[in-house]
């Protein structure tokens, strides 16, 4: 375990810094001001390295490698290239690959226009999650309810609420709705919702209209008369 009184000098882009020792690639420079993309960071999780476009250059004794910034740790004089021709060219790559799930995220579509991404290089998947995990880990490590988790593994793994969890949970909190870069969170949930717990949202728009003091209004229905055939001709 890296001892955090230690501070290590390394290089980003050119500028010197010094972090404790532990501190992420990703973490010391977001402390300089320099934006790496992400899609599955948030400072309240464990770091995941889902969507690995926060992948960068790193030099150290001489050998240049590849890395996940949010799961690489500094290292004493270790070079950090965030931009670089081949980095740019990997974050295309995963920014098309990724559109093909969610072809109008937003985050997505602001990083293909920076990177040159051309949207339609993959045959759309039309799953519109990208498998960040925000959702199942927030959910899992901050409210401590594992109302969603992933099923299945490969092309086909997709997340998934929980009926009988997210029934009892999900309906006070969908704060993992706000974390998802896509929106799929919200529509999943909210599927379940229809097909496990329909009557509920129903139920509590009565229970709420009723402590809001705002009276039911009856619905009649009142029956025409039936319309009279015209008169024949004599």
């Amino acid at each position: 375990m890296s001892d955090p009184m230690v501070q290590i000098s390394l290089q980003i882009d050119g500028k010197e810094t010094t972090v404790p020792a532990g501190t992420t690639v990703l973490k010391a420079a977001q402390q300089m001001g320099v934006t790496i993309p992400t899609l599955c960071h948030h400072p309240k999780l464990e770091d995941y390295g889902g969507c690995r476009l926060c992948l960068v250059e790193v030099e150290s004794r001489g050998r240049t490698n590849y890395v996940v910034s949010c799961l690489y740790p500094v290292e004493k004089g270790l070079v950090v290239r965030t931009r670089s021709e081949k980095v740019d060219k990997v974050r295309r790559l995963i920014i098309e690959e990724l559109m093909a799930r969610a072809p109008d995220a937003p985050e997505l579509v602001r990083l293909a226009y920076e990177y040159g991404a051309d949207r339609n290089r993959f045959e759309k998947e039309a799953s519109f999650c990208v498998l960040c995990g925000l959702c199942v880990r927030y959910c899992d490590e901050v409210k401590q309810k594992r109302a969603v988790g992933f099923i299945e593994n490969g092309h086909v793994r997709e997340i998934s609420f929980i009926p009988e969890i997210a029934a009892k949970e999900c309906w006070d909190c969908q704060e993992c709705f706000a974390l998802c870069p896509t929106s799929y969170a919200q529509a999943a949930y909210f599927l379940t919702e229809a097909l496990a717990f329909p009557s509920r949202r129903k139920k509590e728009g009565a229970e709420r209209k009723r402590m809001a003091g705002i009276p039911a209004v009856p619905v009649t229905f009142v029956k025409r008369p039936p319309a009279s055939e015209p008169e024949m001709a004599r």
